[in-house]
């Protein structure tokens, strides 16, 4: 039986007796049900609470972030929805706002806005910085460029927080590979360092691909790079320490952060690598500690 599904349509169509509904499976949200114990992730959530408006409403947000691939969706957050019904179970977070119908596709058979209309909803409707991670992340998952939501914020000008939108969307780079790595490009970009680059390959004097940074300026052989939670285990630290080493061989010095660094320590020793080239870096109050 797919999961989740309507009570309801299990029971008229014989799939399940009532008694086998109450004692294998679990309501999630109102008639939409899962096997008990099953893990509830961004993903479900999303599935179950379109079910929920029986098909109707239209999954948007980072709902719909979420099922068009964006990875770091909190799931324990409530589903979001475009749905006419304005008084939604706990668990699911409704809007009211207008549709175009290019603005809506179909993934796996549920309809959701379109990777553009789902950046504008969380430009228009989220804080800037958790804005600008879900869009990095979004845009990271579907090749989505900013451009793409501009042109489609023309359309609702007088739309509340469209203004905001417009800074959030300034800032977005879908070369981001998770939240944190956004923190680090907004750290440096908001003390005054031009934005960096993401992504940046790094080749020998073979051409071949030796690293990759998080970001960086390739001009200046400067790279940043967030040492995350997968760095733990001994091979990605080992692959990590090769990556480092042959670049710092080839004459790149690359800074490296993790959620420990206080934003002060980050930039004193982003601001020893640009006097090490001969750059005046900028300087700012350090305000608190990295990742948090």
């Amino acid at each position: 039986m797919d999961v989740p599904f309507l009570g309801s349509e299990a029971t008229a169509a014989g799939r399940l007796s009532p008694y086998e509904l109450r004692s294998r499976f679990a309501a999630v949200y109102p008639n939409v049900y899962l096997p008990k114990g099953m893990e509830i992730t961004a993903v479900t959530r999303a599935e179950a609470a379109w079910l929920w408006t029986r098909r109707q409403g239209v999954v948007a947000g980072q709902s719909a972030a979420a099922l068009h691939g964006a990875e770091y969706v909190d799931a324990s957050k409530p589903a979001e929805l475009i749905h006419d019904n304005r008084h939604p179970p706990r668990g699911i977070r409704t809007w009211s706002y207008d549709l175009a119908d290019d603005e809506i596709r179909t993934v796996g058979g549920i309809v959701v806005t379109t990777p553009a209309r789902t950046a504008l909803d969380l430009a228009c409707g989220y804080p800037m910085d958790p804005a600008i991670e879900a869009i990095d992340a979004l845009a990271n998952a579907t090749e989505l460029k900013p451009a793409d939501v501009e042109l489609l914020a023309q359309r609702y000008p007088g739309r509340r927080g469209i203004r905001t939108a417009r800074d959030v969307l300034a800032l977005v780079d879908g070369g981001a590979e998770s939240p944190r790595e956004t923190r680090l490009r907004l750290l440096l970009i908001r003390a005054g360092y031009p934005p960096p680059t993401t992504q940046i390959p790094i080749f020998n004097e073979f051409g071949v691909l030796v690293a990759v940074a998080d970001m960086g300026w390739e001009e200046l052989k400067i790279a940043a790079d967030y040492e995350g939670s997968h760095h733990r285990t001994p091979r990605h630290f080992n692959t990590d320490l090769r990556r480092h080493d042959e670049a710092t061989d080839l004459g790149w010095i690359d800074v490296r952060v993790s959620s420990l660094d206080t934003e002060a320590v980050i930039l004193h020793r982003m601001a020893k690598a640009w006097q090490r080239r001969g750059q005046e870096p900028p300087t700012v109050k350090p305000r608190r500690k990295y990742g948090r």
